[in-house]
């Protein structure tokens, strides 16, 4: 009997602003990412941001596929762009850290779910690039950034044919939404398997059979009542599963 696939998370950093220690450091994950995996069948393993890339990729081993989690802006030097006005918050150090494991889990073809940020940074990686701002973007309309009610699908996504993605969640479903930076150029060898109605690229995938999908949305927030969401870690899960 086979085992549990062992999914690894990306961690980020938070500050604590005040309390007994402002200033400190704390190594996290949100909690729906943890309770996603377990929902699908997974074994949920948190990978903290470290450094030496040699350690890094001690980490990926003890895992079957990785999942680059939301959070900062990614810095926009990395796609050759200065900065604009309406950049948000960056973190170089975790750039560098999701960066390596990106590229480290693609060398050793093991499966990847980016969310967000992490949907970002996957086609940054291979050579893409992203809007600063939606503002940026002629035609973008629909609002994306709800403010609110995480776990509540707030628009339409449009989903291509022939693609993983499409095979998960059908030709068209509803998806919650907190971005304001979006894929410019998808990245070579990728293609954008779902968009919003006003263009706006929701979800890329890898070309080939490997399981490399990044979503702009964020289905941890909704997998607990939402059966397509839950979906989506699901196959990221038998992907793995069929690596072991």
């Amino acid at each position: 009997m086979k085992r549990k696939a062992r999914i690894g998370i990306s961690g980020s950093i938070i500050v604590d602003e005040g309390g007994m220690f402002p200033g400190y450091e704390r190594a996290y994950v949100n909690d729906d990412y943890i309770k996603s995996v377990i929902k699908a069948g997974g074994i949920p393993v948190i990978i903290p941001l470290i450094k030496d890339e040699k350690d890094i990729k001690e980490q990926l081993d003890m895992v079957d596929g990785i999942i680059i989690s939301g959070g900062h802006d990614v810095n926009p030097l990395l796609y050759g762009e200065e900065p604009s006005q309406k950049l948000g918050g960056i973190l170089p150090k975790r750039d560098d850290f999701d960066i390596n494991l990106i590229n480290l889990a693609m060398e050793a073809k093991k499966p990847i779910l980016g969310i967000c940020r992490g949907h970002q940074l996957l086609n940054v990686v291979n050579g893409g690039s992203l809007y600063q701002d939606l503002s940026f973007i002629e035609g973008c309309y629909i609002k994306h950034n709800q403010a609110s009610l995480s776990n509540i699908p707030t628009h339409t996504i449009k989903i291509k044919e022939g693609t993983k993605l499409r095979e998960t969640l059908g030709e068209e479903t509803m998806c919650n939404s907190f971005h304001h930076l979006a894929i410019k150029e998808v990245a070579k060898g990728f293609i954008a398997s779902a968009v919003s109605k006003d263009g706006i690229v929701e979800a890329i995938e890898h070309e080939g059979e490997e399981f490399v999908i990044g979503v702009q949305w964020h289905p941890e927030m909704m997998s607990a009542e939402n059966k397509n969401m839950l979906s989506i870690f699901i196959k990221l899960v038998e992907a793995c599963l069929n690596k072991i």
